[in-house]
């Protein structure tokens, strides 16, 4: 991290920031490393075809994921969507939302979140049969993540993956 003049503004390679990982879920690195930004959230996930980045899930933020690589789908309000690079998504606060990998190698996902206090932030994880298809619904409905995600170990922190993200140049 290369920290600029204003002591709340810097500069981070997104294949050198600390990675997390549940095994059996996609892998992501929080951009913002410890400065939790105040008004967004970043970071880049990145999902293998057939793997789900997360459970099934609405909130009370707005949300938006821009692919930037690979292919997905994206299960929305209980339907299917193909996605592939440059599509963009925008959820509204609520919208039931997950991406689950799709095509031949790793989708990289970049998501913005509005930020909110943290006792403001609420969640929901609701069952969803078409997101159960793709192994990404809870089988209870519940508001506690640490419920939601119990079924998966949690690596903390991984290395970044070579490959992951397309190179450019």
């Amino acid at each position: 991290m290369v920290a600029l003049s204003d002591t709340r503004s810097f500069v981070v390679n997104a294949r050198e920031v600390p990675w997390r990982q549940r095994d059996g879920l996609g892998r992501w690195a929080d951009l913002e490393g410890d400065a939790d930004f105040d008004e967004l959230g970043f970071q880049i996930s990145v999902v293998d075809p057939g793997i789900p980045v997360c459970m099934y899930h609405g909130e009370s933020v707005t949300e938006d994921f821009l692919v930037v690589s690979g292919e997905c789908l994206l299960v929305i309000e209980g339907e299917e969507r193909h996605l592939k690079q440059w599509d963009f998504v925008h959820c509204p606060p609520w919208t039931e939302h997950v991406f689950v990998g799709a095509g031949d190698g790793p989708c990289a996902i970049v998501m913005v979140g509005a930020r909110r206090a943290e006792a403001d932030e609420e969640i929901i994880y609701p069952v969803n049969e078409v997101a159960a298809r793709h192994d990404a619904s809870v089988r209870e409905t519940t508001p506690e993540p640490a419920e939601a995600y119990a079924r998966f170990t949690r690596r903390d922190p991984s290395p970044y993956r070579v490959g992951d993200l397309p190179d450019l140049g």
